[in-house]
């Protein structure tokens, strides 16, 4: 139900777009928080992961959003990660999706995740 996703480079480079669509959106016609969430923990997880050679396997342990503003259906997100640590046993990630407005880019979200490394891919 997220997709489709779109990708633009690798590893902390990293970029996941998305056309947000009805089915993204909450009863006021918002895209939903949740939504918002679930992009920001999949960009920051696969550009941790990807970022080393074997992809280092890690899962979710805390995840914090803070809603700066909102997106509705039509509105291109995109989700990038800025910054990150991998340690061998904890690593940790920040990022920011960001909504296309005119030719400017809008902050909607900022979301940073730490991760528990469970091995390699």
């Amino acid at each position: 139900m997220i997709g489709p996703l779109y990708t633009r480079g690798k590893g902390r480079d990293l970029v996941l777009g998305l056309r947000a669509e009805e089915k993204h959106c909450n009863s006021r016609g918002a895209v939903h928080g949740g939504m918002l969430a679930t992009l920001a923990d999949i960009t920051i997880g696969y550009s941790l992961a990807f970022s080393t050679e074997p992809p280092t396997a890690a899962v979710t342990a805390n995840l914090t959003l803070d809603f700066l503003s909102s997106a509705q259906s039509g509105d291109w997100l995109e989700a990038a990660v800025e910054f990150h640590k991998l340690g061998a046993r904890v690593a940790f990630g920040n990022c920011y999706i960001r909504r296309q407005v005119g030719d400017q880019q809008e902050r909607i979200v900022r979301a940073s995740a730490v991760f528990l490394v469970t091995g390699t891919l």
